[in-house]
């Protein structure tokens, strides 16, 4: 004898599963990394490197000035696969907040150990990972401007622009004009702290 109590209509169940799969898509399309814009500092030059340290450049012996941090994580496609090769520019301000850019007006000082540029592409799990330094925060004609860095990703049929943020900076964040910009989607754009230093932040692009 059936259990009355587990009973499911056909047109229950249908209901349900449609609610689901629209809800798994409204899901799916949040996750998409929220774009930003190339901002006005895309390097100039190189420094002669462009590898996934920033914060030693070859032949110098001295660290760059603040905080030495690690970021990692994964470009995956929209429907969460591993984009195996895309490409990243990566670029950011220093401790100080400055870029090194012959057009940054701020008068921060330049910190000749600090990279500022990689250039880096994902394994076949779709996994990068970064050594470089914190970004101090700047004035900008927009407003303050939180610690944040530039990525450029460029995958299999997409090239999108990124802006990643950092938890901690949170009442900064908040009053950010590009951050608020984002809207629903900026908590895409923001990393997570992993603890000593290191932040994990998966950027999800709109192809797939």
């Amino acid at each position: 004898m059936p259990h009355h109590g587990y009973i499911i209509s056909r047109r229950a169940f249908t209901a349900g599963v449609l609610a689901s799969a629209a809800a798994g898509s409204q899901a799916l399309a949040q996750a998409i990394t929220a774009e930003s814009p190339l901002g006005p500092f895309f390097p100039a030059s190189y420094r002669g490197e462009t590898d996934a340290d920033l914060t030693r450049i070859g032949g110098q012996a001295q660290r760059a000035q603040g905080q030495v941090i690690e970021v990692m994580g994964r470009v995956l496609d929209r429907h969460g696969k591993p984009v195996n090769g895309a490409r990243l520019d990566i670029w950011q301000a220093n401790t100080h907040g400055r870029y090194a850019h012959p057009q940054d007006p701020a008068i921060m000082p330049l910190d000749p150990h600090f990279q500022g540029y990689a250039s880096i592409h994902t394994g076949t799990d779709g996994s990068w990972k970064l050594t470089t330094i914190k970004p101090g925060s700047y004035a900008s004609p927009i407003g303050h401007r939180p610690p944040h860095i530039h990525m450029d990703v460029t995958g299999t049929s997409a090239r999108n622009i990124y802006q990643m943020y950092f938890p901690e900076d949170a009442a900064l964040n908040a009053k950010d004009t590009l951050y608020a910009d984002l809207g629903d989607d900026a908590p895409t754009s923001l990393a997570s702290a992993l603890g000593d230093h290191r932040y994990s932040w998966d950027i999800v692009l709109i192809e797939g």
